[in-house]
């Protein structure tokens, strides 16, 4: 009796504990410096870059890349500081690859440091990469013998995002640490063998997603944000960039502070302030940095705001945020042209997925009366993040970035950058983005850029149930 009495208080006990780091885990607040909206600031030097990929009316396929280029470009003028953030920085996967970004940017980063040696080099990632600690990537090895400071992103400084898991995995295995040696298990992303630790912290689904890049060249600063990651079986995807300069490019600096700080970086301590904000911006576009829950207060702030014979454009990697979902719906009942374009989230490096969550959220928008178009995938993704708005006014504004629009992405949980920036209609990066998806949408020159809601619509009730509760409960890689 006594036996059996203290087997169920100690299976009451561990049940408690369990429950209470499971909440611990889920209330973590955010780190200082995070989630962050910094002023909105004269924007100079604006470019809005594209990556994309499409077959042409003979069945030829074609792509066109502007991201990486840019981003060589940048480093190849970096003097006082390079910092770059990069959340896929790797050749997992990529035996196929079009291109190999990962080496490029390698290549880049050491022959930067060489040419400037008295230049700080700094390279912010996520420890996927390293299947975290559980493989020695050579290209890492290589960036650390060249003087590049490699800061591997401190996760458990982040509120769980699957706090089910997380709550577990505190009590039972965070504290065992990884190694490259004794791996038994099949690797996920390529060849080779890895520790069960490295999937077991694998389903805490924590991640630093941001994509951004700042330089110094001594005499200004520049920078750049994107959804583009230098992974190699990524190098055939859609993708978005904005590049800017001036005082905002030192704003994202001190975003990129934070995540150094959180890591243990304390050399960031030495990195340049931001200027105070001007009371009075000049006119013409301005530009603002938004990181982790911010980016979904200003998206949420853009469609709330639109209104009668306004155009809203969505492109989006993942949709599966219920606050987006509905302003973009209400938005539509309020008489806003709303459309949205969206991965039909079928292909994954190789492996078919089942939709989720695109299709379903993709359902909601068909039967609101939204008109939706899927990108027209052959392998890659559609892995742009953006949203356009043209006012009545003739004013114009478009968030783009790192950031699905999806819970994980936008709830304060993965570390995410992107940039706010407010124009006018006939400005000319905006028309660029307009054209951009105009060409998409309407499949210009007989070209395949886009397919109807038909093709991939999915009205399977258990589906969009299980989409609901994986958006809800964290359980789910989006």
């Amino acid at each position: 009796m006594l036996t059996s009495n203290l087997l169920r208080l100690g299976v009451l006990l561990l049940a408690a504990a369990i429950i209470i780091a499971c909440v611990i885990a889920a209330w973590r607040p955010m780190p200082s410096g995070l989630s962050a909206s910094t002023p909105l600031r004269q924007a100079d030097d604006v470019k809005l870059l594209f990556d994309q990929s499409w077959q042409d009316a003979q069945g030829n396929s074609h792509v066109q890349q502007q991201i990486m280029d840019h981003m060589l470009a940048l480093i190849s003028e970096a003097r006082e500081l390079l910092v770059v953030d990069m959340f896929l920085f790797n050749d997992f996967a990529g035996t196929d690859s079009y291109r190999p970004l990962s080496a490029e940017l390698t290549e880049a980063l050491i022959r930067a440091r060489q040419q400037h040696p008295q230049m700080p080099v700094i390279v912010i990632t996520d420890p996927f990469n390293t299947l975290y600690g559980g493989l020695a990537p050579e290209h890492f090895e290589r960036l650390r013998a060249a003087g590049v400071d490699l800061v591997m992103t401190d996760l458990s400084q982040l509120p769980a995002s699957n706090p089910l898991w997380t709550g577990i995995w505190t009590l039972c295995c965070s504290y065992l640490g990884n190694n490259t040696e004794g791996g038994w298990l099949p690797n996920p992303v390529g060849p080779g063998k890895v520790t069960l630790r490295s999937y077991l912290h694998l389903l805490n689904f924590r991640a630093n997603h941001r994509k951004t890049l700042v330089i110094g060249t001594g005499s200004e600063w520049k920078a750049l944000v994107t959804s583009m990651n230098p992974h190699d079986a990524s190098s055939r995807h859609d993708n978005s960039a904005v590049q800017f300069s001036g005082a905002a490019a030192l704003d994202l600096l001190q975003t990129e502070r934070a995540v150094a700080l959180m890591s243990g970086y304390l050399p960031a301590l030495k990195w340049p302030e931001a200027p105070a904000p001007d009371p009075a911006p000049a006119d013409g576009n301005q530009l603002q940095v938004l990181t982790e829950g911010a980016i979904e207060r200003g998206l949420l702030q853009l469609i709330n705001s639109a209104q009668s014979n306004e155009q809203l454009d969505v492109e989006v990697f993942y949709l599966s945020s219920r606050p987006i979902i509905e302003a973009l719906i209400a938005a539509h009942q309020r008489g806003v042209t709303v459309r949205a374009m969206l991965d039909p989230n079928r292909d994954a490096f190789g492996r078919e997925k089942n939709g989720i969550p695109n299709r379903q959220a993709a359902w909601d928008l068909h039967e609101a009366g939204i008109p939706v178009r899927w990108c027209a995938t052959f392998g890659e993704q559609c892995h742009r993040k953006w949203v356009r708005l043209e006012r009545a006014d003739g004013s114009a504004e478009l968030i783009a970035g790192s950031a699905n629009f999806t819970r994980r992405n936008l709830h304060d949980l993965n570390l995410e950058t992107s940039v706010r920036l407010v124009s006018r209609r006939d400005d000319e990066q905006i028309s660029a983005q307009r054209a951009d998806f105009e060409r998409e949408w309407q499949n210009a020159n007989g070209a395949i850029y886009s397919l109807p809601y038909a093709d991939f619509a999915d009205h399977s009730r258990w589906r969009y149930v299980v989409y609901r509760f994986m958006e809800a409960s964290g359980l789910s890689t989006f």
